[in-house]
C-alpha cells in the first residue's frame, strides 16, 4: 500500500460528504490518539500528566515541518480567528486587505482599529474578487505597514499568489489566513510573516486546534497586546507582573488544550508523511472528476479551472431561480455541501469514493430533469 493509499484509508466519513471547506470529519488516526489521551486524563494515573506537556512541542514541530518556519516561532492558538486578532491588535499603521475576505480577517482589523486606534484597515480594490499581486501593487502607499490575505478565497476557491505579493510589498508584513488551504495546498509559507490556521477543516483535526507562526520581522514589529501569564518568561512568578517574553510565545494567554494539540499534531504528522504536494495532486484529480460531472449536466462552474489558481473548492452557480432546486436535489441524495450567497460550494479532498460520486451524479440527474420541466 502506498503512502497516499494509507492516507486515504484514514478517511472514515459517510458517503456523500463534500463539505471539507466547512469542517472536516476527523481522521481515524486523530480519533484514536484523542481517545487514548482522553482515557489517560480520565484515569489521572500517577506520573501520567507529563505526556500532556509533551504535546505542545510535538504540535509545534509538526507545524514547522509543514510550513518551513522554526518551531520556536510557532504558538498554539485555539482557532484561526484568535490568531488573526493577535496579529491585527499588534499592528501600528495601515493594513491593506480586501473587505471581501472571509469575515474573520476584516472583522479582526476593524475591531483592532476601533479599540486601539493605532491600526487602520485600507480596503483593497480586488481583481473581480481576487487578491492579486497587481492589485496590491497599485494600491500600496507609504503608510501601509502590512498586507493581509487569505491563502484560499472561501467563496471562489482562488489560491492567492503569496510569492507574487511578497515581491511587490517589500519588507512590509504579510499576514496570511491559511485555513481554507492548509494541509492540501502546497504554499510558500516562508514568504509570509504571520501564518495563522486552524485544523478543523482540511487537516481533519477537529475544533479547538490552531496556530500562529511568526517571522523574526513580525516578532520585532508586532506588539503582544493580549498576553497572559503563560506568555511570560516565568509563569510561576507571583506578587509581580512580568512583561511578555520575547518571541512568539508572548502570544500565549493560558495553558492550551493538550488533547486538541494531540489531535492537531497527529493530523499534521499524517499529512507530512504523505506530503502536501502529493495530497494536492490527489485533490486536483478529484476536483477534475467533480467539474467533469458538473459540465455533463451543464451546471455553471464559477471557480477557477486553472490548476495553478484553484484549491479543493468547486463552486457552482446555477440560475438564481434554480438554486433551491439544486440545493434540494443534493439534500435529497444525501450530499453534504455549502449553500452560500447564491452558489453551491462542493469541497473535495484527496479521498473521493465512487459512492460519493454516484450520489452527486444522482443529485445532478434529478436537478437536470426537474430543471427541464
Amino acid at each position: 500500500m502506498s503512502t497516499l493509499e494509507q492516507f486515504r484509508a484514514t478517511f472514515g466519513e459517510e458517503s456523500g460528504y463534500l463539505d471539507w471547506g466547512r469542517v472536516g470529519p476527523l481522521s481515524r488516526t486523530v480519533v484514536a490518539e484523542a481517545q487514548g489521551m482522553t482515557d489517560l486524563l480520565a484515569k489521572g494515573r500517577f506520573g501520567s500528566l507529563a505526556v500532556f506537556d509533551e504535546q505542545e512541542p510535538r504540535m509545534h514541530d509538526a507545524v514547522s515541518a509543514l510550513i518551513g518556519m522554526p518551531a520556536d516561532q510557532v504558538v498554539t492558538q485555539p482557532n484561526t480567528s484568535m490568531g488573526l486578532m493577535h496579529a491585527m491588535f499588534g499592528l501600528t499603521g495601515d493594513v491593506l486587505l480586501s473587505a471581501g475576505e472571509f469575515p474573520s480577517l476584516p472583522i479582526a482589523a476593524v475591531r483592532a482599529s476601533e479599540a486601539l486606534q493605532v491600526v487602520r484597515p485600507v480596503w483593497l480594490n480586488t481583481d473581480h474578487g481576487r487578491v492579486t499581486a497587481g492589485a496590491v501593487r497599485e494600491q500600496l502607499t507609504d503608510s501601509i505597514v502590512a498586507v493581509a490575505v487569505t491563502l484560499v478565497d472561501s467563496r471562489t476557491g482562488y489560491v492567492t499568489d503569496l510569492d507574487g505579493i511578497r515581491q511587490v510589498i517589500g519588507d512590509r508584513l504579510l499576514i496570511v489566513d491559511a485555513i481554507q488551504g492548509f494541509g492540501v495546498v502546497d504554499a510558500p509559507y516562508t514568504a509570509a510573516d504571520v501564518v495563522v490556521s486552524g485544523g478543523q477543516k482540511w487537516c481533519r483535526a477537529g475544533w479547538g486546534t490552531g496556530f500562529m507562526a511568526m517571522s523574526e520581522r513580525a516578532i520585532d514589529r508586532l506588539t503582544p497586546v493580549v498576553s497572559g501569564y503563560t506568555g511570560t518568561a516565568d509563569p510561576n512568578v507571583w506578587d509581580d507582573v512580568e512583561p511578555p517574553v520575547a518571541g512568539a510565545a508572548a502570544y500565549r494567554v493560558t495553558n492550551p488544550d493538550r488533547i486538541a494539540q494531540t489531535r492537531f499534531a497527529a493530523a499534521l504528522e499524517e499529512i507530512h508523511a504523505v506530503g502536501v504536494d502529493v495530497i494536492q495532486a490527489a485533490v486536483a484529480e478529484n476536483v477534475e472528476r467533480v467539474i467533469d460531472l458538473a459540465d455533463e449536466f451543464a451546471i455553471p462552474v464559477v471557480s477557477s479551472r486553472d490548476e495553478r489558481e484553484r484549491s479543493g473548492l468547486v463552486v457552482l452557480e446555477p440560475p438564481a431561480e434554480q438554486l433551491t432546486l439544486l440545493t434540494a436535489s443534493l439534500f435529497n441524495h444525501g450530499v453534504t455541501a455549502t449553500n452560500r450567497l447564491g452558489t453551491v460550494r462542493l469541497s473535495v479532498h484527496a479521498e473521493l469514493s465512487d459512492d460519493t460520486l454516484g450520489m452527486l451524479q444522482g443529485a445532478f440527474t434529478s436537478y437536470g430533469t426537474a430543471a427541464i420541466y
